[in-house]
C-alpha cells in the first residue's frame, strides 16, 4: 500500500461506492475499511490474497486458523469492499469458493486521518525480527530542507516506492516490506549561535 491518492472514479456495480486511482488500485478512505484492515489477522490474510485467489480452506492452513476463524473475517473484508468472490470450482466434495483482492492494491486517501499512523502500524505489524543472514535495513533520519527540496525529495521516494517489484515466485522468493515515509517533523530548530 502506498498513502498517495490521484484523481478516483468508481467501477463496476458492487464497486460503484468504492473509488480508484487511474492505475486501478483501491483508494482506501472509509472508516469500514480502515477497520477491516486494522485487525492483525486480516491484514495477514490480504498479504496472503496480493498472491493469488484462495479458498478458505487454503487460507486456513496457511494462517494456521479455522476455517470458521477465516470465514468470519473473510466477510467482514467482503463488507468493507476489499476482498470478491472471484470464481467457484466444483470439487469432489462440493463447491470450493475462491476469494481475491478487488484490486491490484490499495491507496490511502490523502484526506484519511489515519494514513501515515496506519501505515507505520501495519508495517510494524509485519515486522520480524532481524535475523543474522538476512538483509534488513530501518534508519530514522531529519533533513533540514527548503519546500523545494522537500518537493523534489518526495517525487524521488514516489516514483522509487512505485517501481515494478521483481516478479520472483513466492515459492522461491522471500517478503520483504519497504516503508517510505517523508514528513513534517515535530523538531524545534535553534537559532544561530551569537558566540561563534
Amino acid at each position: 500500500m502506498t498513502e498517495e491518492q490521484s484523481p478516483a472514479h468508481g467501477s463496476g456495480t458492487d464497486r460503484g461506492k468504492h473509488h480508484r486511482d487511474e492505475q486501478g488500485h483501491l483508494v482506501l478512505r472509509s472508516p469500514e475499511q480502515f477497520k477491516a484492515l486494522g485487525h492483525p489477522l486480516r491484514h495477514r490474510m490480504v498479504n496472503v490474497l496480493r498472491q493469488r485467489p484462495a479458498t478458505l480452506r487454503q487460507l486456513a492452513e496457511v494462517l494456521g486458523m479455522s476455517k470458521g476463524t477465516i470465514g468470519y473475517h473473510v466477510r467482514v473484508l467482503r463488507e468493507a469492499g476489499l476482498v470478491e468472490l472471484a470464481e467457484t470450482r466444483q470439487v469432489r466434495g462440493g463447491t470450493e469458493q475462491y476469494f481475491a483482492l478487488v484490486s491490484r492494491g490499495f491507496k490511502v486517501h490523502e484526506d484519511a486521518v489515519v494514513g501515515p499512523e496506519f501505515l507505520i502500524n501495519a508495517a510494524l505489524g509485519e515486522m520480524l525480527p532481524s535475523q543474522p543472514g538476512r538483509p534488513s535495513h530501518t534508519s530514522l533520519r531529519h533533513l533540514w530542507l527548503t519546500d523545494a527540496e522537500a518537493h523534489a525529495l518526495e517525487a524521488r521516494l514516489r516514483a522509487m516506492a512505485e517501481e515494478p517489484h521483481p516478479t520472483t515466485d513466492s515459492a522461491h522468493g522471500k517478503p520483504y516490506g519497504l516503508l517510505v515515509s517523508l514528513f513534517s517533523a515535530d523538531v524545534p530548530s535553534l537559532p544561530p549561535d551569537d558566540g561563534h
